[in-house]
């Protein structure tokens, strides 16, 4: 937890005030917290139900779709439950990982948003700022 909390700082420190303001606000409600996908991959991670909150939507799809396949078509024996298990108890060791690089990519995103909804002409004051300083240095 604690290099997610040095990352996230570390995007803050170029934002304005007022864009620190919106990013707390709105990472704030957009983290996945690791325990919750721990919790949902033991008793739902056969239906990619923790896949799906993490944001890994192709994943969670794969796992759905596969445990159906193992589960429903290959009948009701014990050999074929054994491959979407081996998935499954893998991932509970995997999706605590993921939640935490899901949030950190979601809070560049956001800090990346911010930073280009700036606007234009804070960057042409800041060059008009250095033409007439580079002029007089001629």
């Amino acid at each position: 937890m604690d290099a997610e909390l040095v990352q996230v700082t570390a995007l803050k420190k170029d934002l304005t005030s007022e864009e620190r303001m919106q990013f707390d606000a709105q990472y704030s409600t957009m983290q996945k917290n690791p325990t919750t996908a721990l919790i949902l991959s033991i008793l739902l991670g056969f239906a990619g139900v923790d896949r799906f909150y993490v944001g890994d939507t192709g994943l969670g799809i794969g796992k759905v779709v596969f445990s159906f396949v193992c589960f429903i078509l290959l009948g009701w024996l014990i050999i074929p439950l054994f491959f979407p298990a081996v998935w499954i108890i893998i991932d509970w060791f995997l999706i605590m990982g993921a939640a935490r690089k899901a949030t950190l990519k979601k809070a560049q995103d956001l800090h990346d948003s911010l930073v280009s909804m700036r606007p234009a002409d804070t960057t042409a004051k800041a060059a008009e700022a250095a033409a007439p300083a580079e002029e007089a240095a001629e």
